[in-house]
């Protein structure tokens, strides 16, 4: 597979990763490797180039002249978002703009959610209208108008993404093992429903549909729609030496931030454009038993 942006350019041209420090990021960073021949993938992370920092971004752009961007960096907890709708508004749509203003002649691949819909229908195609319930989401509806309105731009919408992160605490997966380590009692709804995947299944993804170069919206997500309490139990069987205390309950109980009930979405548009099925988690899981999850 060549990716086309690295055709017939110099050894300097490089494809930038924002939030290689996150779970996504951090996994297109490692799944790029087989490309690092014929350019280079960099793997920004906060520390390293803070993406609100405009001028600063800028200038860094221009000195490295990237060939595509696949920006996943954000402000993704929800809570925080509700909290802080001003940082989440800077870093989520404000960065996102700028970036995209930057790569307006190269490939640009943002990242956005299944939340920006209302979760009242489920599998939800490219074309269902969106209602987004919570600051994140409504950050995320804004920044993928933005995006769109470049015809040579991509928006991605993914679910729950699960693995290994950097800092062991970003994956659905990985919240859920350090809460069963803490010895808490995990409350799982039953009515709460979404399509999570593995990460470097994302990050495989992503590059494929990066090398097609066939931009527009696509959603990306696991094959298998699955409840909060169902990831659970498959997680529980997946780490059996860990005391799995969870107790099911109802998204009719919850007082918080709006949470969508049924955000599962159908992923047939960018499954034509791949060379492998998605995997539903259940299938992934039991397909493989070694790989660290």
């Amino acid at each position: 597979m060549a990716l086309d942006f690295f055709a017939s350019s110099s050894e300097r041209a490089c494809v930038w990763v924002t939030g290689a420090g996150g779970l996504i990021g951090h996994q297109l960073a490692r799944a790029a490797a087989p490309f690092s021949a014929r350019g280079r993938v960099h793997g920004l992370t906060r520390a390293e180039l803070d993406l609100t920092d405009f001028a600063v971004v800028r200038g860094v752009f221009h000195r490295e002249q990237p060939r595509c961007i696949v920006h996943c960096a954000a402000l993704s907890r929800s809570p925080v978002c509700q909290n802080q709708p001003a940082l989440a508004r800077k870093i989520n749509v404000e960065a996102t703009a700028l970036l995209a203003e930057l790569a307006a002649d190269i490939p640009f691949i943002f990242f956005s959610s299944d939340l920006v819909f209302d979760g009242r229908q489920g599998n939800y195609d490219e074309s269902a209208p969106v209602n987004p319930l919570s600051v994140y989401a409504e950050t995320k509806v804004e920044a993928e108008k933005i995006v769109m309105s470049n015809p040579r731009h991509t928006v991605v919408r993914t679910s729950l993404n699960g693995g290994l992160s950097p800092a062991g605490n970003r994956a659905f997966n990985e919240e859920l093992r350090l809460a069963w380590q803490q010895g808490q009692t995990v409350r799982l709804f039953t009515d709460e429903f979404r399509c999570p995947i593995p990460a470097l299944v994302t990050a495989r993804a992503i590059w494929e549909l990066a090398a097609v170069n066939q931009p527009g919206l696509y959603h990306l997500a696991g094959s298998q729609r699955l409840s909060r309490w169902e990831i659970g139990q498959l997680l529980a069987a997946r780490w059996p030496d860990l005391p799995a205390r969870m107790e099911a309950g109802s998204l009719r109980e919850y007082c918080g931030a709006p949470r969508p009930a049924d955000c599962s979405l159908n992923c047939a548009k960018i499954q034509r454009r791949l060379s492998f099925p998605l995997p539903g988690l259940a299938d992934w899981l039991a397909a493989n038993p070694e790989e660290p999850f």
